[in-house]
């Protein structure tokens, strides 16, 4: 553990240490996104004591968030999409820091549902924005890895901010966790204003031609190998901790260390990402990474006993599922041309709607009455879902250019 440890650490600043300043500003943007998102998960009993509310309801403001998402991000897009990025960028980044403040502050139950709902509105929205503004920042052949670079901030979240808000949340206030974020998001606003270059905005922009783009196989295509296929992620990661504990006999103070693993991967993981889908293609990465995907997850699902083995396969796991982050995102860029920045941002949008999906179907089992590795099942057939709407792009794609 200590070895993979130091190797993403070593891997990571290494990485950081290429970055432009520019990359690093989406890679800050995407950091406060992470943890605003995935924190709710270890403040869900702190937040409802604080407000006497029980944690089924506490939950629904995880849903309230992956909603706001999910309308957010076409629909920001759609009506921003005419102004130069850096402006869309700042002005999302300004709705992130709002709507988290109003999130700290909020006295009770309705408050802070409706202020979860708005502060997932620029999320999808803003990696959207921010994948075309990578890629067209990037250096010829590295566009994908410049895309991986802002995802990063994804994954320092899981691995530094989420265990440190948690930790706040639960010693101190959970209020004070989002005025963390809040200023993460201020860092980030200031940033993009000083490194972020001035990238002219779309001319003539046609939004009726633009969303044309969903008229087309290709990108229902892509949508649900990304809802499907990224579902098994979260057929995992939901129910991870009754995993390691009730299956691989941990204690539950070790969870907060594992899950620290878990996100390691998935930064080492989506640098790897990134470097595939410029090497092979999107396509053919995302279609890989799927099926590997479901390959681990099935080792996940016979060797969840054995304490040792699952350390790595969490590590590996994390790493191969997060691998995807960059290859989908490069795969709906190139797939809609004239539209890159509103398909770039529905797949953020797909992608929540996989972690509702994954934890919804991986918790059938265990209401019927299986064991813990059952939702590791279903993820491993979702996976492997996804690589087929995968291949039907790739094998759509071959025919329509032996067609041409």
């Amino acid at each position: 553990m200590y070895c993979l440890l130091l190797y993403s650490v070593f891997f990571t600043l290494t990485t950081i240490r290429k970055m432009k300043k520019s990359l690093l500003a989406l890679t800050l943007g995407g950091l406060g996104i992470g943890i605003t998102e995935f924190v709710m998960m270890g403040l869900l009993p702190d937040i409802a004591k604080d407000l006497a509310i029980t944690i089924p309801q506490a939950g629904h403001l995880i849903s309230a968030y992956a909603l706001g998402v999910v309308i957010g991000a076409p629909v920001l897009v759609a009506i921003a999409g005419s102004y130069p990025p850096k402006k869309i960028l700042m002005a999302l980044m300004s709705m992130f820091v709002a709507f988290n403040a109003l999130s700290a502050f909020s006295p009770d139950y309705t408050t802070m549902f409706i202020a979860r709902l708005l502060a997932g509105l620029p999320h999808g929205a803003f990696f959207g924005v921010g994948s075309v503004v990578a890629s067209k920042l990037a250096e010829k052949g590295k566009e994908a890895q410049a895309v991986s670079l802002m995802f990063a901030g994804l994954t320092i979240a899981n691995v530094i901010g989420v265990p440190l808000g948690t930790f706040i949340g639960h010693n101190y206030s959970w209020r004070y966790t989002f005025v963390i974020i809040v200023i993460v998001g201020l860092i980030t606003l200031l940033s993009l204003k000083l490194w972020m270059p001035a990238i002219p905005a779309t001319k003539n922009r046609d939004l009726k031609k633009e969303l044309g783009f969903f008229k087309l196989p290709e990108a229902w295509l892509i949508i649900l190998m990304i809802a499907i296929g990224t579902g098994g992620l979260f057929s995992w990661y939901s129910y991870i901790a009754p995993l390691l504990t009730d299956v691989a006999g941990f204690s539950a103070d070790s969870i907060t260390y594992i899950l620290v693993l878990a996100g390691l991967g998935m930064l080492v993981g989506n640098f790897i990402g990134g470097k595939l889908a410029d090497k092979f293609s999107p396509a053919k990465a995302s279609v890989s990474l799927l099926i590997a995907m479901a390959i681990t997850l099935f080792i996940v699902h016979f060797i969840s006993t054995n304490q040792t083995l699952s350390l790595v396969m969490t590590f590996v796991t994390g790493a191969v599922a997060f691998a995807l982050a960059a290859p989908i995102q490069m795969l709906m860029i190139k797939t809609a041309k004239g539209s890159e920045m509103l398909a770039a941002s529905v797949s953020q949008a797909s992608f929540n709607i996989g972690n509702a999906l994954g934890a919804f179907l991986g918790g059938l089992p265990l209401a019927a009455g299986y064991s813990y590795t059952s939702p590791v099942a279903v993820g491993t057939l979702m996976a492997l879902t996804g690589a087929l709407f995968a291949w039907m792009l790739i094998s759509r794609n071959k025919r329509l250019a032996i067609a041409a």
